[in-house]
C-alpha cells in the first residue's frame, strides 16, 4: 500500500486505517440518526379541528342591511350620470 501520510497531516498508515474505521462507524451512526429524524418528520400531522362555519354570503349580507336600513335599499346600484343629472334637475324644477 502506498504511503499517503504526507497528504493527511503526516500520519502513519496504521493511524490512517484506524481513523478511517472510526469515520465509518461515525458515518453509520450519523446515517441511522438521520433516518430516525426523517422517520419522525414523515409521521402524519395531528388532526386540525374544522374551521368555524363560514359567514354570510354577500347577497345575504346585503339583504340583512336592506332589512335593517330600508332608506338605504339598493344604494349599491349607482345611477348613470345622465339619470343622476336628470334627477337633480327635476328636484330643482319643483
Amino acid at each position: 500500500m502506498p504511503d499517503y501520510s504526507y497528504i493527511l497531516f503526516n500520519k502513519t498508515p496504521l493511524q490512517l486505517r484506524s481513523q478511517g474505521a472510526r469515520g465509518g462507524r461515525a458515518f453509520g451512526r450519523n446515517q441511522r440518526a438521520r433516518r430516525a429524524r426523517i422517520a419522525l418528520m414523515l409521521t402524519p400531522p395531528q388532526a386540525v379541528p374544522p374551521c368555524a362555519a363560514p359567514g354570510p354570503t354577500t347577497a345575504e349580507a346585503i339583504a340583512l342591511l336592506d332589512a335593517q336600513f330600508p332608506w338605504l335599499r339598493q344604494a349599491e346600484r349607482r345611477l348613470s350620470r345622465k339619470r343622476e343629472n336628470a334627477r337633480v334637475s327635476a328636484r330643482l324644477n319643483r
